[in-house]
C-alpha cells in the first residue's frame, strides 16, 4: 500500500485520520505544520500527501508548492474547513490533484487520490450548480481577503465594509447551498 504524509495542525483529527488510514493498510507519516512536513519530506519519500489548508505559519498552499519542488511526482489532496472557490482553484493551479472540505473520512480522501476528471462517467456539467447569494458573498469575501494576504483592515477597505462587520462575517461558517 501507499506511504502517505498527513499534515494537519489539529492533533485529534490528524491522529484519528492516521489510524483510519493505517487500518486500511497504508503507511502514514504525520506532521503538524509546514516545518515538520518539510522535515518528513526531506527524510522520507511519500507517494501521497494530505495537506490542511490553514495551519500556523505558512499555509497549506505554500506547502503544496514546496512539496512538489522536493518531490514532483507526489500526489497531494488539500483538506480544509474553510473552503472557497478561490483557494480550491489556487490549490489545483499549484499542483494538488484534489481539494476536499472537512470533515472528510479516510474513504473520501483515498477516493480523491484516484478520481480524475477524465474518467468515464465524470461529466463536469452535471456538477455545476448555482451557489446561493450568501455562498457567493462568502467566497468573494474570502477571495479578497486572500488577495490582501489575510490583512482584515485592507480587505475591509477594498470591500467597503467596516472592519468589525467583516470580522463578524468571517467568523461564521460558510453557508451551505
Amino acid at each position: 500500500m501507499a506511504k502517505i504524509l498527513l499534515v494537519d495542525d489539529e492533533e485529534h483529527f490528524r491522529d484519528r485520520l492516521a489510524r483510519a488510514l493505517i487500518r486500511r493498510g497504508h503507511q502514514v507519516l504525520t506532521a503538524g505544520d509546514y516545518g515538520e512536513a518539510l522535515a518528513v519530506l526531506a527524510s522520507d519519500n511519500p507517494e501521497l500527501a494530505v495537506v490542511d489548508l490553514r495551519m500556523p505559519g505558512p499555509s497549506g498552499l505554500e506547502l503544496v508548492k514546496a512539496a512538489l519542488t522536493l518531490h514532483p511526482h507526489l500526489k497531494i489532496v488539500v483538506l480544509t474547513g474553510y473552503g472557497s472557490i478561490a483557494t480550491a482553484t489556487e490549490a489545483i493551479r499549484l499542483g494538488a490533484i484534489n481539494y476536499l472540505p472537512k470533515p472528510a473520512d479516510a474513504e473520501e480522501i483515498l477516493a480523491a487520490f484516484t478520481l480524475t476528471s477524465d474518467e468515464p462517467g465524470d461529466d463536469p456539467e452535471e456538477d455545476i450548480s448555482t451557489p446561493s447569494l450568501a455562498r457567493a458573498e462568502w467566497e468573494h469575501i474570502n477571495r479578497v481577503l486572500t488577495d490582501c494576504g489575510g490583512n482584515i483592515s485592507e480587505a475591509a477597505k477594498r470591500l467597503k465594509l467596516h472592519r468589525r462587520t467583516l470580522q463578524r462575517k468571517l467568523s461564521k461558517f460558510p453557508p451551505m447551498d
